[in-house]
């Protein structure tokens, strides 16, 4: 089982030293990988469902900072030297292909392939209306924009004539260090799981019943002539917070799951200090 950190540039893990000190302490502790979220701008007053709270609304309010994720984890990656750097989720519909095909290459070639961007299409409508990005066919538009970025990062001189993107014999450099970047599929309905095994190379539920989850990405992956195997599932367990932690690590493993999420600002204060507990538990199981 690996361990990974969730809400990684949240809470005082916004500034650099935050960053630095929380990226140090995990890679000492054994986590692999750290998670950022992501909006580009908070819309006061929204009214849209956060789907993650029973009240439907996100914790915080829009004066507290919640950073960049691609520069964050650039930050990061000068601070550490193992940590997979992961965007947990990036806003795909929300930029424009091109520019962060761009933009992650960079970060993967420069900290050696330690990126995973994951993906979601969002919830928060007032947001896309800021950003004027339509709203409507958000899932159309960010399948193909993961699409459009995997064909500017595997060569050059390439073209691409979609429903939102279109052009001619361009390339984009640098590429990412192992010729692409996994993109792992954020979300918690149905449409994501099988969005997950139609063209991801992981699966990120953030609620629902992950078990069940994870079977229906695995079996449209192979519906898809996909090998299922070879999704990488990220999910959280509730009994990870128990004393002891061995019978949900142990069960998250029974679902099939790769990684088990833990909340970064559990180790608010002294992170180093914090994580001795979880440490141990991570060498065990790992």
């Amino acid at each position: 089982m690996k361990f990974g950190l969730a809400f990684a540039n949240t809470v005082s893990f916004v500034t650099g030293e935050g960053a630095a000190e929380l990226g140090r302490a995990a890679e000492g502790a054994g986590f692999d990988s750290l998670w950022t979220v992501e909006h580009i701008v908070y819309p006061e007053g929204y009214e849209s469902t956060y789907p993650y709270a029973p009240d439907g609304k996100m914790p915080g309010s829009g004066d507290r900072p919640i950073p960049d994720p691609l520069i964050w984890l650039s930050y990061l990656a000068a601070n550490t030297t193992t940590l997979k750097l992961a965007t947990g989720i990036s806003l795909l519909p929300e930029r424009h292909p091109v520019t962060y095909a761009k933009e992650v290459a960079t970060l993967d070639m420069m900290s050696a392939g330690r990126v995973i961007l994951g993906i979601g299409i969002g919830w928060l409508k007032e947001e896309f209306e800021a950003l004027d990005v339509p709203w409507e066919n958000r899932a159309r538009r960010t399948e193909e924009y993961a699409d459009v970025m995997r064909v500017l990062w595997a060569s050059d001189d390439v073209s691409y004539h979609g429903e939102f993107i279109d052009f001619d014999n361009i390339s984009s450099n640098p590429k990412p260090a192992g010729g692409s970047v996994p993109i792992h599929i954020g979300g918690h309905s149905r449409a994501a799981a099988e969005r997950a095994g139609r063209m991801g190379d992981g699966f990120f539920p953030a609620k629902g019943d992950t078990a069940e989850l994870f079977e229906i990405a695995r079996q449209t992956a192979a519906d898809n002539g996909r090998d299922p195997a070879a999704l990488e599932m990220t999910g959280s367990h509730p009994g990870i917070f128990a004393d002891d932690p061995t019978a949900a690590i142990e069960e998250a493993a029974e679902w099939g799951m790769d990684r088990l999420m833990i909340p970064a600002f559990m180790y608010l204060g002294n992170p180093a200090e914090k994580m001795a507990g979880i440490a141990e538990v991570i060498a065990r199981h790992s």
